[in-house]
């Protein structure tokens, strides 16, 4: 109690030094009260508990981004994702190659340094996507569970940010955590273009004019409160919640089912947190992944599938099957591929990269064919199976289908765009009306350092990311084959009952949680338009 006791008269004691030395006279910028006597936020240590307290939760918080919600104290992980994906890797470098020039700035000039070499030139649109189909992910990472909690404890939320520009924090603060507003600082714009000038900080202070009259309740960090004049954007507020650093540090990850919205799309190519010490690994790793993805294509477009598993395998890429239908002999393990059929054998997977029907090619020991939708000429090029490209015409389509199945194995992926998540997209119940039996293969992958799909321009490339990771990962699950007709209480399943009862089989297998979504609802949400690839590409 001793400690506490002093701590708040430390912190009061300390805002009144600051104000009385950082204000000269005529020029306080504080609340007033009718008699126009100064009155000044009182200072709590600790996280407001508006859950236990009506008369706090009826109140508006006032919540610093960087100090009472994110766990990290470094922002260059936000800024080079945006120098990366909305610029290029070689704009990354350069960032990167600035750091140890940041780490002797102040963080006011650190982030004017960041701000210049991430945004120059950038056209907006570039930059708002990254913020609202890339970013997200990162928050949500480093969020803390505790200040999360302390979020959902009001009904009204206000967030400012005053390190990272608002362009990059405010579609995240108002899509997943229903934030009624966010202030912060903006990058100058010209004729739609950045010119990676950030504005004054009392930009800031004049977007909140409008709240003047609110009560409202502040929360943040003491260490950004009293070291960069975050007080002075609490003089609305009659109190004020700081944490310290060390609490900071003891705060937890949020887990992925505490999530206020299900993260089930996002984009970008990196998988990790691109730290200062991480993205040095990335680029040293750069030159001898691009001879070491050349290899890895090499090997699974022109040898054999007997022996491109195991010189794959030397290269780092490993692969693990469960339920082989055919054994390390060669030999079939499942009764049911040794029967005579008139007809190929219809594969049903889940969606993960363009490689799913080819790691399942290589598993079954023989060519299969597989059905794409808008896929880039350089992936059919580049193929080792047949493809047979997809029209969205119903009755053509299930001609074309049906046609492969006369000829042959067919691997479809009834999601129709892949899924980086542990969620499984609305499955097409076309392929139910084609055959009487289908073999479903649950598939999932892991990628360490880059993503091998997107939605942006460069999706040819996606397969030579997946291969540019140092160890690409694929486990390959073959399922007992399923009826397509299926017979409930004397009542015929119709065929998008089959297909969900696939998909919810495949979702058990793995773990996924089966959704409505379609590919049409993926890609207005991450590139805004309905997935068509220019297939000259």
């Amino acid at each position: 109690m001793a400690s506490k006791t002093f701590s708040k008269s430390f912190f009061a004691f300390y805002h009144f030094i600051r104000w009385r030395l950082g204000n000269p006279q005529g020029q306080h910028d504080h609340r007033r009260s009718t008699s126009t006597t100064p009155t000044y936020a009182e200072i709590i240590e600790g996280c407001p508990l508006a859950s236990k307290d009506d008369q706090l939760r009826n109140q508006v918080l006032l919540l610093d981004i960087e100090g009472g919600l994110l766990r990290s104290q470094s922002f260059f992980p936000y800024f080079i994702l945006v120098a990366i994906e909305a610029g290029s890797f070689l704009r990354g470098l350069i960032l990167l190659c600035l750091y140890p020039l940041l780490s002797c700035l102040t963080q006011e000039a650190q982030s004017r340094v960041m701000v210049m070499v991430c945004f120059l030139g950038l056209r907006e649109e570039e930059v708002t996507r990254v913020a609202r189909v890339t970013l997200p992910k990162h928050f949500l990472e480093d969020i803390g569970k505790e200040g999360l909690d302390v979020v959902r404890g009001f009904k009204r939320v206000v967030g400012f940010s005053r390190m990272i520009p608002r362009v990059m924090v405010e579609d995240f603060l108002k899509e997943y955590l229903g934030l009624e507003m966010v202030v912060g600082r903006e990058v100058k714009l010209v004729r739609g273009r950045y010119v990676g000038l950030l504005e004054v900080e009392g930009e800031i202070r004049l977007q909140m004019d409008e709240l003047e009259g609110t009560e409202m309740v502040g929360f943040g960090s003491s260490s950004s409160y009293f070291r960069h004049n975050h007080n002075q954007l609490f003089t609305c507020c009659k109190e004020v919640y700081l944490v310290t650093p060390e609490q900071k540090k003891q705060w937890s990850t949020l887990p992925r089912d505490q999530y206020p919205r299900p993260l089930i799309f996002h984009d970008g190519r990196l998988t990790f947190r691109p730290t200062p010490q991480a993205t040095l690994a990335m680029f040293m790793w750069l030159p001898l992944s691009v001879p070491l993805t050349v290899l890895r294509t090499l090997i699974f477009v022109n040898l054999p599938y007997s022996i491109s598993l195991s010189i794959g395998s030397a290269s780092g890429v490993t692969t693990r099957v469960i339920n082989a239908p055919i054994s390390s002999n060669g030999n079939a393990n499942h009764g049911a591929l040794t029967q005579p059929n008139p007809r190929g054998r219809l594969y049903v997977c889940n969606h993960r990269t363009l490689l799913d029907p080819v790691y399942i090619s290589v598993m079954l020991n023989k060519k299969v064919s597989a059905v794409t939708y808008s896929v880039s000429r350089v992936s059919e090029l580049l193929s080792p199976i047949q493809t047979t490209r997809l029209t969205r015409n119903r009755d053509e389509d299930r001609r074309r289908m049906e046609h492969s199945l006369q000829k042959g194995d067919l691997v479809i992926c009834p999601e129709g765009t892949t899924c980086r998540e542990p969620y499984l997209l609305r499955f097409s119940p076309l392929f139910v009306e084609l055959i009487d039996e289908v073999y479903p293969v649950a598939l999932t992958n892991w990628s360490n350092m880059f993503y091998g799909t997107s939605t942006g321009r460069s999706k040819y490339t996606d397969h030579f990311y997946y291969f540019m990771n140092p160890h690409p990962a694929y486990v390959v699950e073959f399922m007992d084959r399923m009826p397509t007709s299926v017979v409930i209480n004397g009542r015929r399943c119709e065929s998008y009952e089959v297909a969900n009862m696939v998909q919810g089989e495949i979702g058990r297998v793995l773990g996924f949680e089966p959704t409505k979504l379609t590919r049409k609802d993926k890609y207005m949400i991450l590139a805004g338009n309905e997935g068509i690839v220019d297939t000259k590409q």
